[in-house]
């Protein structure tokens, strides 16, 4: 019997050349582990390694939750443990319901994906997420891409809309430029058009407003948008994401958010994890606080000296440097000082704003941002042409 080879040389070159394409771009990424300081982890708490979470989990599977969820929550995967997180979740940020997706990715895929249509038109925030922006390419409904926080362009891109239904859709705390989204204004802008708002509250969510419950609710607006995404990995240390919102879309994304519908339900015992988190982030005002002070006395340190945060006011703070090389050659002197940094690069951010990205965390201490802006300072020194 003949044995024939599945594979193809042919697509095995076409694969080998985009990699050296990218790699000739300065754009080749690779995993790496984290080593030092970090200052790549979205965990702005300090809960991933919380005791009381893990004591939550082992708690859940001694009482008898299974470790896996066997399917989608369609099928076998619900819980009564999921239903109750929701309606818990829900409470917490001040919407009528909520609905668990697997990640944020899914959640922005699944709720833009099943709520917009052809003849909508959508209007985005040019520094949206990935997540966001691929949702609005599953919908195929016509979409005004606008200039990142650019009001006045947004109001007037509104007002020449005419067909369908539209929709605002924006990142409460931008996860590449560390500034906020001014959602008064926003939610202001879109319903004097007539236009629904989405905001997704990632970066947001157990880090600003009362009790963590995100930059909606510390605007006041908390019921305002027709749905807000929280993911779960972020400061809440576990996994998966919310979209929050009334009942009736929760009802349709149950039966039309394909990522929610065809996606394997997870494990039933990690709703006792998110559970804990959101009981620890309620109480951690010292922590956002304390975040806030390193952020805040970071950004003046990188000022001092020369360095561009953009318009940064959060724990996110990026370090401008445009070219690709320069961003790689700074982020590997950082990490031979033994600070974790990442340099973001194209398609993350556009073309010419590569950056390293700052995302820091309650337990940093401002003796460690002091060395860090005198190790950038020496990286400067070093290469020359670099410019602050």
């Amino acid at each position: 019997m003949a044995v024939y080879s599945l594979l193809s040389p042919s697509a095995l070159n076409r694969i080998a050349s985009g990699l050296q394409a990218l790699e000739s771009q300065s754009q080749l990424r690779q995993l790496e582990t984290v080593e030092g300081i970090d200052l790549t982890s979205n965990d702005y708490l300090c809960l991933a390694r919380d005791r009381r979470l893990a004591d939550a989990v082992v708690r859940a599977l001694a009482r008898g939750e299974a470790v896996g969820s066997t399917g989608s929550r369609l099928l076998s995967g619900n819980a009564h443990a999921w239903e109750e997180l929701e309606a818990e979740f829900a409470e917490f940020v001040g919407s009528e319901s909520a609905l668990f997706f697997t990640s944020g990715y899914a959640a922005n895929m699944g709720l833009l994906g099943a709520l917009l249509r052809r003849e909508d038109v959508v209007f985005s925030d040019s520094a949206n997420h990935a997540s966001i922006i691929d949702g609005i390419r599953l919908s195929r409904a016509q979409k005004v891409v606008f200039p990142h926080l650019d009001l006045n362009f947004l109001d007037d891109a509104l007002r020449r809309a005419t067909s369908g239904e539209k929709f605002v859709v924006v990142e409460s705390l931008f996860s590449m430029e560390g500034d906020r989204a001014p959602v008064a204004d926003l939610a202001g802008i879109a319903g004097r058009h007539g236009a629904a708002l989405i905001v997704d509250e990632a970066h947001s969510t157990g880090v600003c407003g009362p009790l963590g419950r995100g930059a909606l609710a510390e605007a006041g607006l908390a019921a305002a948008p027709l749905a807000s995404v929280h993911t779960c990995g972020k400061a809440l240390a576990s996994a998966g994401a919310f979209v929050a919102c009334p009942e009736t879309l929760k009802r349709w994304l149950v039966n039309c958010a394909r990522p929610f519908v065809f996606t394997t339900a997870l494990p039933p015992y990690l709703a006792a994890q998110i559970h804990a988190a959101l009981e620890i982030v309620k109480r951690s005002g010292d922590r956002r606080a304390r975040l806030q002070e390193l952020s805040g006395g970071l950004r003046s340190r990188l000022k001092a000296k020369g360095w561009d945060t953009g318009n940064s006011s959060s724990q996110i703070v990026p370090v401008m440097l445009g070219d690709n090389v320069r961003a790689l050659a700074v982020a590997d002197h950082l990490r031979r000082a033994g600070f974790a940094v990442r340099a973001i690069r194209p398609p993350s951010v556009p073309p010419g704003t590569a950056r390293l990205r700052l995302s820091l965390n309650a337990g940093l201490c401002l003796q460690d941002m002091d060395r860090l802006v005198t190790e950038l300072d020496t990286a400067r020194d070093r290469a020359t042409g670099m410019g602050g």
